[in-house]
């Protein structure tokens, strides 16, 4: 039995190999009860996380965890995925709200976890072992999540590095400053090629590209934060470096290019493969060089977008699945590019998931922590 939110997940989560019932929790959309006092909201697991966020936004309140599919994908599938977006560097991901679950076992017996409370150490934390789960051992069927206030003022930079090593030390740099940015992403070269190429953006064609967004409740808090980000920026040898103006809709336009880059490249060819990794932050600019190689090794299109600010990495495969030398060439590149995570201490995935995508790498990887301990 396989439950299924939205199916956006990318890595074969909600899909069965062979045979199987799935169960379609779709149409267990409630939001149940927003507690503006207790600062949590209840709800099914088939509620869309844009709807929960626009119910929270009256209050003044907001879910976090921002996942780019936000806009379809189901609450449920988030808490079974540990679900991320580009606030993670922050806000963390979904794990960090759960503070309650109902799950139906196997056997049928269902099983209630956690505690409304915000802080509670009493016995094992069962609800942690569900969240991430992708769905083996439970089916989750009502969820209490922890909100927050929403901060009312955002500010956003950009800056392009001529060097992936200048890049990387810039964003080392941020992230032991002092400041944590709400976001900050990162657009590989191929990625602004490929944006080019397919928009009027007309982004300076670098190693490596930043984007980043600080927010608070007051203008001068989230301005300090982002002149010591761009101070930053500067010193670590950035050829551009542009602030936006708010008041102008400039933060969209900043935000253009990190938002396209699924679009745009999934016009390159008529496969795409979007990978999710993650490694030690310190770790990403080797990473993203690692990456760069292995495409010209392969001849294969590899742009790569991804959060800075926690070293999760989307590596994008570009390939024509009707070729049968291209699909083997992406195949032997996905080992080699795994292999290397795995010997830098990374994980298999950041926020996707394993699925069936991932499973044999995801034997290897166990298998080989448990030999290294």
């Amino acid at each position: 039995m396989i439950p299924r939110g939205a199916g956006t997940s990318l890595a074969g989560l909600s899909v069965p190999e062979e045979g199987g019932l799935i169960l379609d929790l779709g149409r267990m959309d409630k939001i149940i009860h927003i507690n503006i006092e207790d600062r949590l909201a209840v709800v099914q697991p088939g509620v869309i996380y844009a709807e929960l966020d626009r119910a929270l936004s009256p209050h003044g309140f907001f879910f976090p965890p921002d996942p780019a599919s936000g806009s379809v994908c189901t609450l449920g599938g988030n808490v079974a995925t540990n679900a991320g977006g580009i606030k993670g560097a922050k806000y963390g991901t979904t794990k960090d709200y759960v503070l309650t679950l109902e799950v139906v076992l196997p056997d049928g017996r269902i099983l209630h976890t956690g505690s409304k409370c915000m802080k509670s150490v009493s016995g094992y934390d069962l609800t942690r072992l569900f969240v991430g789960s992708e769905g083996t051992i439970g089916v989750i069927t009502k969820i209490t999540f922890k909100i927050n206030p929403k901060p009312p003022v955002t500010s956003t930079a950009m800056a392009t590095f001529e060097t992936l090593e200048d890049g990387g030390q810039a964003i080392s740099e941020i992230m032991y400053s002092g400041i944590i940015p709400s976001a900050l992403e990162f657009v590989d070269q191929q990625s602004l090629k490929a944006i080019n190429e397919n928009t009027d953006l007309g982004l300076p064609e670098v190693e490596i590209m930043l984007v980043a967004e600080t927010d608070g409740y007051t203008k001068e808090e989230t301005e300090f934060q982002m002149k010591t980000i761009m101070e930053i920026f500067r010193k670590n040898n950035a050829t551009t470096v542009k602030h936006a103006d708010e008041s102008k809709g400039g933060a969209a336009a900043l935000w253009a290019a990190r938002k396209s880059a699924y679009g745009v490249m999934a016009r390159i060819n008529n496969n795409l493969i979007v990978e999710d990794l993650a490694v030690p932050m310190s770790k990403v600019p080797e990473m993203l060089r690692f990456i760069s190689d292995l495409a010209k090794k392969y001849d294969l299109k590899i742009p790569t977008v991804g959060h800075a600010g926690d070293g999760n990495l989307h590596p994008v495969v570009s390939f024509d699945g009707t070729d049968p030398d291209q699909v083997g060439r992406v195949e032997d590149a996905s080992e080699e590019l795994f292999e290397k995570v795995i010997e830098m201490g990374g994980t298999l995935t950041g926020e996707h998931g394993i699925g069936l995508a991932k499973m044999p790498l995801c034997i290897l990887s166990m298998m080989r922590s448990v030999w290294i301990s």
